[in-house]
């Protein structure tokens, strides 16, 4: 994967050797003085070694923030410890960040075409890597004081512990749930903490750890197509909208599938133009990523599958000859059989339980209008409802970003389609919405949700995919179109070919320059909104309850940790994973018993709570809280009379 945007996909100004282009327009015109194929250049300009370079300091970055973000001191259960920790993950990432833009800067202004082109590499790709490193700092600033993970033994990360536990005691895998991500908790159990079981501290690790690689991750899966900023500009913003630092794992695979989809059909529609072997190792290599992807988080190549699947069967080269069809069968046959082996323990799970498992948890994006697809909420929503989210638009329920986002969408599709990867995402997104609606449509009969709503998000990145891909391709052929107008005049005015460009170089690297500190900004500033909302919070209806549970757990001494505000910690649970039942209706989540008739359709389980017993529950904590203001005034009163005797 050290093959990173092979071919010149371009840069505002080219022309690409165009008809009516005029000499030196070309890519060849930016050479530097001195540069000429008899010159001898160095290990640093072979294309492996700058690719490894944008590897390595994009993963150093962030895994270096990461372990800075630990001397942050503060208490996170004080909110003013977490706007002080908020503050201090801001001024770190300035520290680093820039001197980078300086430098960038700089370089943009007075140094050469290939000494910047150098620099852009890197700043961009420690800019990818710093925008995850922030969030995944904010994590640790959360859990600071606590071994437990995000979510404590609750919910989803309780699950986890289970199904590590279970590969503990060597009872294999955990029904249909991909099993790479248990697995590795359990075997980074028993090595860093012995093999006692722990596998929650184990969980803590590993969400940190691949909350701060995300962003190095879907820079380089995107380098294999674009330039560095058009990289940037797709991964860094996907990183800091979708990732979520309680189940890293999970988006991390949506967000590098969709450019290795559109590396590997770009592959097959080339077969012909690769020897027979190579196109056979970079078949097995692509099989085992997708494989290994596919055992990590399998969900996502069931909403794109079939979209790539019809668009495969468009790009397959049918009419280059027997030899080129036969080259790319191979290297199809190559890539299935390949993820296929890799994949076999899971789908033999699929194909034996996947009948038995039917989904259905209901939550606050399940009751709201599926027509939209621009936002999301967990299941922790808060005071919000589904009849005040989504929060309708200006233009037919739309907001303006929809309406900017969706012109950008058109700009791809009407000037970009030629691009495999516009393909790729149209294809997918097609997919995805199809199956949306076919499971919603079918799940009041069905009594499944079959977790539809998570197509929001492979929907939505695929138009943030297609808007950056019209903005690239406005970019492309606007400026080659004032190079060829504006340089034909001029030349007619002189009365000689022109053979300078109209809009100089240098130019538009300062101008890219100045983009990337903006996308630098919206990152610094995603991800500090992106870590606000994991700060612990003790209202069970927020994303800050997860931290929470995090410092309510007993240390492996027995101790509370540090910053915890329970008065009595729970015991560490070291239960292996079971099946629970499987109920025949949908569990209709963060609906009161009341509402149960008109929302589900039927009447309230008995644990479901009723506006009776909120206000009852409240009721008895207010009454608490002040026996215990009584308790405390009481005390300090004793105390002053104590030292006014004395």
């Amino acid at each position: 994967m050290t093959h990173l945007a092979p071919e010149v996909v371009g840069e505002p100004g080219t022309t690409h050797g165009r008809p009516g282009a005029a000499p030196g327009a070309g890519p060849a015109a930016d050479r530097t003085v001195g540069s000429g194929p008899k010159r001898r250049r160095g290990w640093m300009s072979r294309r492996w070694a700058h690719a490894s370079a944008e590897v390595a300091v994009s993963l150093l970055v962030a895994l270096g923030f990461m372990l800075l973000s630990r001397h942050i001191s503060v208490n996170p259960l004080v909110r003013l410890g977490q706007v002080s920790g908020l503050a201090a993950l801001q001024k770190y990432a300035a520290l680093i960040g820039l001197p980078l833009l300086a430098l960038l800067l700089y370089t943009a202004y007075r140094g050469t075409a290939r000494r910047h082109g150098i620099v852009k590499r890197l700043v961009c790709a420690a800019l990818a890597g710093l925008a995850t490193g922030v969030i995944a700092g904010g994590v640790v600033v959360a859990l600071r004081g606590t071994p437990h993970a995000l979510g404590g033994q609750e919910g989803d990360p309780g699950v986890l512990i289970d199904m590590a536990n279970s590969f503990l005691h060597h009872e294999g895998m955990s029904g249909i749930y991909p099993p790479a991500f248990p697995a590795l908790m359990a075997l980074w159990a028993k090595i860093r903490y012995h093999g006692r079981g722990e596998t929650g501290f184990a969980l803590h690790d590993l969400q940190i750890f691949f909350t701060a690689v995300a962003g190095p991750m879907a820079y380089c899966s995107w380098r294999l197509l674009l330039r560095p900023f058009w990289a940037m500009l797709i991964a860094v913003p996907a990183a800091v909208l979708f990732l979520d630092p309680i189940r890293p794992y999970s988006h991390v695979v949506m967000i590098v599938l969709l450019p290795l989809l559109g590396y590997w059909l770009r592959h097959m529609r080339r077969a012909g133009r690769l020897p027979q072997r190579k196109l056979l190792l970079r078949g097995a290599a692509a099989g085992v990523i997708f494989g290994g992807l596919f055992l990590w988080y399998s969900g996502w190549y069931i909403w794109a599958a079939p979209g790539a699947a019809v668009l495969a069967l468009f790009l397959f080269p049918w009419y280059a000859g027997a030899s080129v069809r036969k080259r790319a069968g191979l290297f199809i046959g190559t890539t299935l059989l390949t993820a296929a082996v890799v994949g076999a323990p899971l789908l033999y799970q699929m194909v034996r339980l996947g009948a038995q498992n039917p989904d259905r948890y209901a939550f606050l994006s399940v009751y709201a209008d599926p027509g939209y697809v621009l936002g999301w909420v967990s299941d922790r929503s808060g005071t919000l409802t589904y009849q005040t989210w989504p929060v309708a638009g200006e233009m037919a329920g739309q907001t303006g970003f929809a309406l900017l986002l969706l012109f950008g969408v058109g700009l791809g599709l009407g000037l970009g389609l030629r691009h495999v990867m516009v393909r790729t995402a149209g294809a997918v997104l097609a997919g995805a919405w199809l199956a949306r609606f076919w499971f919603a449509s079918n799940m009041a009969g069905d009594r499944a949700v079959q977790l539809y709503p998570r197509t929001t998000w492979i929907i939505m990145y695929c138009l943030m995919i297609l808007a950056v891909f019209g903005l690239m391709s406005l970019v492309h052929r606007g400026s080659g179109w004032i190079e060829r107008t504006l340089r034909a005049a001029r030349a007619d005015a002189a009365g000689a070919p022109g053979a300078v460009r109209v809009v100089p170089r240098r130019v538009v690297r300062q101008l890219a320059a100045g983009m990337v500190c903006v996308l630098a900004l919206f990152g610094a500033m995603g991800s500090s909104w992106s870590v606000n909302r994991y700060m612990p919070s003790a209202d069970v209806d927020s994303m800050g309850i997860d931290a929470y549970r995090a410092h309510t757990i007993k240390k492996r001494d027995g101790s509370c940790p540090r910053f915890s505000p329970a008065e009595k910690c729970d015991d560490i649970e070291k239960n292996d994973w079971k099946p629970g039942p499987i109920e025949d209706f949908i569990w209709c989540a963060g609906i009161i018993a009341d509402d149960w008739p008109s929302v589900c359709g039927l009447k309230a389980p008995e644990k479901v709570r009723s506006k009776l017993d909120i206000e009852r529950d409240r009721q008895a904590e207010f009454e608490k809280q002040k026996n215990k203001a009584d308790q405390n005034k009481s005390g300090q009163n004793k105390t002053g009379q104590n030292t006014t005797k004395q």
